[in-house]
């Protein structure tokens, strides 16, 4: 059973009792977030999942911080009642196929993915049935309708794993991710059928801009996402998934880094080895925060608070759709057991 809520003795929620649901303008600006939200965690016994790509003030009050793979492994594993993904959409559909019993609820329901958008599932669909003969590989950075659609999901931490599981004469789809697809083409030897999507973030970096910077910090390393283009990638000295990232910092003897993915990291990055200097990858156009996720950033605490106490945003996913999204999940986590985060 869940844990009832117990009223709080703050304006909203005296308010949220009194109009029932509450919007972000009628937050008491007065409110310390952090405490109530700690509060209606230990009263609605939830959890609180965040990607490292969040504020730095959501990682900090998240239960759990990591990379598509870990969240998913911890959503799995936890025993709480409901589940608050800081996150985007596809990442807490995620975690409602993994736990149908469970409340997954989202900041913000507008907190989508390129990737995910640019992959229909009727297009998928059709693009599936003109290739017959091969297997899906989908890239986790998807809709549940496409993992439905899949047979095996990945995570950029997984995908080589998984890959190289997959008998050589098998004739593999990979989707949405082009870039990563390629990456993993070279990594695997794997002649794949690429569908042809890519992160809207990490395809502004600009190579130029990074090449210059290489130039000014002559001993940093730079440090990369596969979701990076191939051109930018063959100037890196480490290319790996997020949470690669943040371990290959904390182990490398080098003192300075370029980092070319989503900046939200870095916060972790700065945790972990505070002696060393990280410099976010610079975007092509100077008018624009472009190595920010702007889906990513939709999340507040504000908007953490209101799901909490609204119990809405709520991901729901028909039965049919999350049952065969299950099965591609479930291949991916038992396949990669052996993958390195």
């Amino acid at each position: 059973m869940m844990t009832q809520i117990q009223p709080l003795t703050t304006p909203i929620a005296r308010a949220t009792e009194e109009r029932g649901t509450i919007t972000i303008d009628q937050v008491d600006l007065r409110l310390d977030l952090e405490s109530e939200i700690q509060q209606l965690k230990r009263q609605m016994n939830a959890v609180i999942l965040a990607h490292y790509y969040q504020e730095s003030e959501i990682q900090d009050i998240a239960d759990y911080i990591g990379d598509s793979l870990e969240l998913s492994r911890k959503s799995q594993t936890t025993n709480a009642d409901v589940i608050i993904f800081a996150g985007v959409h596809f990442m807490a559909e995620t975690a409602k196929i993994l736990n149908p019993t469970k409340q997954v609820l989202v900041p913000d329901m507008a907190a989508g993915c390129s990737l995910a958008a640019g992959c229909p599932p009727t297009e998928f669909r059709k693009f599936r049935e003109a290739h017959p003969d091969h297997i899906a590989v989908t890239y986790i950075n998807c809709s549940a309708e496409v993992k439905a659609l899949s047979d095996i999901i990945c995570t950029s931490s997984s995908a080589e794993a998984i890959i190289n599981k997959i008998p050589r004469g098998q004739k593999i789809i990979f989707a949405p991710d082009r870039n990563l697809g390629r990456y993993l083409m070279r990594k695997t030897g794997r002649d794949m059928l690429l569908w042809q999507g890519a992160c809207i973030v990490h395809e502004t970096f600009s190579e130029r801009k990074i090449l210059e910077l290489k130039a000014r910090h002559s001993k940093a390393l730079l440090i990369a996402h596969p979701e990076c283009e191939e051109t930018l990638l063959a100037h890196a000295d480490f290319i790996g998934s997020t949470s690669a990232l943040l371990k290959f910092t904390h182990d490398a003897i080098a003192d300075e880094f370029i980092v070319a993915t989503e900046s939200g990291i870095i916060h972790q990055m700065e945790k972990l080895s505070p002696g060393k200097r990280f410099i976010p990858a610079p975007p092509e156009s100077e008018n624009c925060n472009c190595n920010h996720c702007p889906y990513m950033k939709l999340n507040t605490m504000e908007k953490i608070y209101l799901c909490m106490v609204n119990r809405s945003p709520e991901v729901l996913i028909p039965e049919d759709i999350r049952s065969k999204a299950q099965l591609a999940l479930d291949r991916m986590l038992e396949m990669s057991k052996v993958a390195q985060d």
